[in-house]
């Protein structure tokens, strides 16, 4: 990790769970890192715990699912810390409800459409050209997908939501075919994790449901992934040798059926 030393990675999703263990990790190892959301509140509390720590955390205020937002964010880290070499499109969420039934809308799927495919897409595609434009060949790109891009959940309220999951599978091939043929040696990952032990089921199925409680008891009879398993995971990318690409991590609990 000696080399990615006062190099500068964008995380979204940064304020909670998977995105704020992978700023806790980075910064730990030296890097300067953007850390996104709609809300900076946790992010800035989370750097000011870093601030005996190797790297730096940068909070930044950005509504993914609007473009023009996006493209002033990456001015500012132009500005301000030069540009992005690490990018890592962890922002995403689920919203319950089937494919079929009253409660499937557009809009419903409209935003997850907007973050979890569009805003990784253009994420991706700006951290590209602010690595090209400096010249930079050995960036790295990495989505946190999920294990929902693999296999179509038994649950019907989440089929939407393992659809997106499908697209960010087949972006990760797309990105790592246009790069190559790029002629970069600029890589692109993606992490596909089961069960992890963070507010998003609870927030994907409404708190009031009785499928959230159904993952809360689940979380007490089987021992879930930690935010700290992923942003491990994110490390060993990183570490890995420029040779070395690194297509997608699966990983689960232990205990997890499918």
């Amino acid at each position: 990790m000696d080399r990615w030393v006062g190099r500068v990675a964008l995380v979204t999703g940064a304020s909670v769970g998977i995105g704020a263990a992978i700023c806790r990790k980075l910064v730990e190892c030296g890097l300067v890192v953007v850390g996104c959301a709609r809300n900076v509140e946790k992010i800035r509390k989370l750097g000011e715990g870093l601030e005996s720590a190797k790297g730096k955390l940068h909070a930044y205020q950005c509504d993914l699912s609007k473009e023009e937002e996006i493209l002033t964010m990456f001015e500012w880290i132009k500005s301000n810390v030069g540009g992005v070499d690490v990018c890592i499109n962890n922002a995403g969420f689920g919203d319950y409800g089937t494919l079929l039934g009253p409660e499937a809308t557009v809009s419903g799927w409209k935003s997850m459409l907007d973050v979890n495919v569009i805003a990784l897409c253009l994420c991706t595609k700006e951290a590209v050209n602010s690595m090209r434009e400096r010249g930079v060949d050995d960036g790295q790109i990495i989505h946190i997908s999920s294990l929902s891009g693999h296999r179509v959940p038994i649950s019907p309220g989440n089929h939407f939501y393992s659809a997106t999951k499908f697209c960010v599978r087949s972006l990760t091939e797309g990105h790592r075919q246009e790069l190559r043929e790029l002629k970069t040696n600029i890589r692109v990952a993606a992490i596909s994790p089961g069960f992890v032990e963070t507010d998003f089921f609870v927030n994907a199925l409404h708190s009031t449901s009785s499928n959230a409680q159904s993952i809360t008891d689940l979380f007490t009879t089987m021992k879930p992934i930690e935010p700290v398993d992923v942003a491990d995971s994110v490390v060993y990318i990183l570490s890995t040798p420029p040779h070395v690409q690194v297509h997608d991590i699966l990983m689960r609990p232990t205990q997890q059926k499918t």
